[in-house]
C-alpha cells in the first residue's frame, strides 16, 4: 500500500488500523482520530465513521450512498 493522500480505505478493523499505523500509512493528524475510534470500539461501539466534515452533506453522503465518502471502522 502506498502513501497516497488521495486514497481512501472504505472499511477497517482495529487490527488493520494498528498495522497501517505501524507501517506509517496512518500518520499525523489521523492518529488521534483513529485512536479515538479504537477507544469507542473497545467500549462497545459497533461501528465508527470517519468523514471529512468540510464536504457539504458529508454525513448524508456517508450514510445514504452505497460507497460512502469516508472510512468505516468496525469491531
Amino acid at each position: 500500500m502506498s502513501k497516497d493522500t488521495a486514497s481512501l480505505i472504505p472499511t477497517l478493523n482495529p487490527a488493520g488500523i494498528r498495522q497501517l499505523t505501524e507501517d506509517g500509512i496512518i500518520e499525523g493528524g489521523m492518529i488521534p482520530k483513529v485512536q479515538s475510534a479504537l477507544v469507542a470500539i473497545d467500549h462497545g461501539v459497533s461501528k465508527v465513521h470517519l468523514i471529512d466534515g468540510r464536504i457539504p452533506h458529508a454525513l448524508l453522503l456517508e450514510i445514504f450512498t452505497a460507497d460512502g465518502i469516508g472510512t468505516e471502522i468496525v469491531a
